[in-house]
Order: C-alpha cells, then structure tokens, then sequence
C-alpha cells in the first residue's frame, strides 16, 4: 500500500522516477531490517538515515549544472532528459523523434506546468513515426450537412444543456387528449419552446455553439439558417479544455449573454487526420495550447504511447521550472554514495552505521539498472565505484555498450528536481515504516479438507 502511494505522489509531483522512488524505499528498509537484528533502536537509524539523506541531498546541489542563461544548451539538456525519460518506454525506438515533440510542446507553455494546453490525440492507423506536433486545438468531432465548413474570428460559446427537448420529459406523467390536433399542438408547443431556446444562444452573438449534449436535428437545422456551426456531443475534457484554450466559460442558461464569457480563435476549419474527420479550431486565445496527434498500429500502442509521452512532458514541464539538470545512467547515485561514504567515516557511534546502510541502498539503483541490462552488476559497480574515486568524474552504466561510459558525452541526462523528489520521499517512506513499534502478521488460513 505504502509503495503505490510514494509512487502516486512521485508521478504527482514530478511525472516520472515512480520505479526509482519505490526501489530505494525497499532497499533502505531491507538495510533498516539488517540494522534491528543488530539490535540498533529503529530511532537511531532514522537519525542517521536523515543525515545521509541530507548530505546526499548537499552533494547533489553541489553538482547539478543549470543552463538556463543559454537558450541552445537549455534545450539540449531537455532533449537529453526527455531521451532519458522514453529510454525505457515503448517510444525509445523513435526517442529523438519524441523527445523533440515533448520538447516543443513544453516550451510553448513558456515556463507554465500546466499541462492541460497539450492535448494528446490517439488516431489509429500508421506509424508511431507519423505522429506529428499541431498548434492549436483539435476536437475529435464532424461538422454536421449544411453547415459552414470554414469560420475565420470564430465567437464560440461552449455549453452542456439540453438540445433535444421535443418530447415531455417528465417520468412519470401522462398527457391525456382528446384528438390528433391536441397531439400536433403539444408538439408545435415543444417546437416553439426549443426556438425560443435557440434564438437566446443566438442571441450571445456567435458564430459556433459548441455542446456537450445532443442537438436535435430542428435547432441544428435553425442554427445552420442563422450560419452558425453547431457542435454537438463534445466529450466532456475536450469541452472542458476547449474552453480553457480559446478563454470561454461552459455555460448553462442563456437569460444573461452579458453574464457569459466567450471563446475566441482565428480559424475554425475540418481537417483529415488518416480517414477521419477532426475539428480543427487555430489561432486559439492560451497562445501556448497545442495538440500532439499520436498514430500507431493499435489501441494498445497508442495507450502505452500516451502514457510514456506523459512521463517526459511531466519531467520536462518541471525541469522548465527548476532548470538545474543532474547527468544519469546511475552517475547521481553513485556521486550521493561516495558522499555518504564519506560522512559515515567521521561519524561517531551507531548512526555510522545507519549512514553507511543508506550508502549501500543508494548503490542498489546502478545495480538495478545493470541487472536489469543483463550485465554483470557487480563487476560494473566495482569498476564505478574507482571511477567515482576520480575528480569530478562523470562515469555511468552505459547498457547499449555494457560497460562503464562518459554520461556527459552520451548525452544522458535526468532532471534535478525528479531525483531530489525520489531521494526524500523514498527516505520519508523509510522512516515512516521504522516508526512503526510492532507488526503483527496473522496465521495464514487453513485450507478446509474437502473430500
């Protein structure tokens, strides 16, 4: 339970490292369990865990670059992270192709970690390789028959009310007449209700009507007299976010336009992405919003695809916040391990030993990540351990060659601020199972015999 939340919050908070943060909260506690046996008090280890954790914390800040003054080196850090972060997703055959994609995308948010203004659109059909970057914004809907193909300065009013009212809507009720003719005024009554309702939206002065709901064919066919595009069935997060982007509210009631906000864009246009018809609204009021049109063989590859491209625009969108970047390949935990190798050497009494616990738990990443490389991870740890010894070394596990490579010439970089979140929450997680006086382990359940 503990392990799903720490890595919950992990994606939360910075979007990817969710394997990272729950591997060294299990690794601290398997060195916690070998330190109880000891008979060390559980206190004792959590002082020492806290000031391992905060003299690795020191030497990362000590080594992480920033080259946020230097536009052309800023951005290559963020291709490096977001070909870092795809490396070991389903898109790391195209990483470069995909990290340059995520790249764009946050970098038109202009510092902003709201991701909302990047939709990500799945279309089956094609390659991973032919899905492309779009500025603006593209609702996965058809523009209905006679209806205007084409709007330039666009007035939108995005709704969620009820565009089918041509029948009593009362569950329960019962309408007696006496003839056809009550029948054809009861429905000539309905007819009138809906026009009123349909002369007040367009009474806000608009050009397009954007709904959540249905729209029957007689006000669809009123707003097409009236030359305005009526949408209808929009799904809810595409209105929810179509509002967002073009600056309009979702209204409701229509008594007071004066009290409504409407969306505005340039260009309202039907599009072809593969062999459907999109919605394709451009020049958008949020300048930054855009939409990354994913294509692939099937619904599956597009899910995973959607999930991997949401890891790295996660990541970069903070690393646009906190610019300092940190190389990989296992490089920061072997520098925070020398660091707290160090420390548990001038430290007197039993936290020495808690401290040189963390430092064991910390080398358990590179370990991780060359077992699961199939390498030889002792053998690799051993030679990045004397690596490490050197000055300012910038040695890694590089698994496509199976040895031990320069991280800043492989271009492999994470993100300061997802390794700073792994190290504390991992340690907090630690500590807080520690805290824990007993556990008590019920008797496993007998099988009854049943012959």
């Amino acid at each position: 339970m503990w392990a799903s939340d720490i890595s919950k919050v992990q994606d939360d908070e910075v979007g990817d490292g969710t394997t990272s943060v729950v591997v060294l909260a299990g690794e601290l506690l398997r060195e916690a369990e070998k330190l109880v046996n000891m008979k060390i008090h559980p206190m004792t280890i959590i002082a020492g865990f806290r000031m391992a954790a905060e003299c690795a914390r020191d030497a990362l800040l000590q080594r992480a670059m920033d080259n946020k003054e230097d536009s052309d080196k800023f951005r290559s850090d963020l291709m490096n992270i977001a070909m870092t972060t795809l490396s070991s997703k389903i898109l790391s055959q195209d990483k470069e192709y995909f990290a340059g994609l995520a790249v764009d995308a946050v970098l038109r948010l202009k510092g902003s970690t709201n991701l909302e203004a990047i939709q990500i659109l799945k279309k089956t059909g094609g390659s991973l390789k032919d899905s492309f970057l779009d500025e603006g914004f593209i609702l996965d809907k058809k523009i209905g028959l006679g209806q205007p193909k084409r709007i330039e300065n666009a007035k939108i009013l995005v709704a969620n009310t009820a565009m089918d009212t041509d029948k009593v809507k009362i569950y329960g009720a019962r309408v007696r007449v006496d003839s056809m003719a009550k029948v054809a005024e009861i429905e000539a009554a309905e007819k009138q209700k809906m026009r009123e309702k349909v002369q007040k939206i367009i009474g806000h002065g608009i050009n397009c009507f954007v709904n959540r709901q249905l729209i029957y064919n007689f006000p669809e066919e009123l707003f097409a007299d009236a030359g305005i595009l009526a949408i209808e069935h929009a799904d809810f997060e595409g209105i929810e976010r179509l509002a967002l982007v073009t600056g309009g509210d979702i209204a409701s009631t229509f008594d007071n336009p004066e009290s409504v906000k409407l969306g505005h864009c340039k260009v309202i246009e039907e599009i072809m992405i593969g062999e459907d018809r999109l919605i394709h609204f451009s020049g958008v009021e949020m300048g930054q919003a855009c939409t990354i049109v994913l294509r692939g063989a099937s619904e599956h590859v597009l899910d995973e695809a959607e999930r991997s491209l949401h890891d790295a625009l996660c990541v970069l969108s903070q690393t646009v916040n906190d610019t300092r970047v940190l190389y990989g390949g296992g490089w920061p935990e072997m520098v925070m391990a020398k660091e707290v190798d160090g420390l548990a050497r001038k430290t007197p009494g039993k936290k020495s030993h808690a401290i040189e616990a963390f430092s064991r738990a910390l080398q358990s990443i590179p370990t991780i990540i060359a077992d699961n490389a199939g390498l030889d991870s002792a053998d690799l740890i051993s030679q990045l351990r004397a690596e490490h010894h050197k000055e300012q070394s910038t040695a890694g596990i590089d698994v496509i060659s199976g040895g031990v490579g320069d991280m800043e010439k492989l271009g492999i970089s994470e993100s300061f601020k997802a390794k700073q979140a792994v190290l504390m929450s991992a340690t907090e997680a630690a500590e807080m199972i520690l805290r824990v006086d007993e556990i008590v382990t019920c008797a496993p359940r007998r099988r009854e015999d049943r012959m």
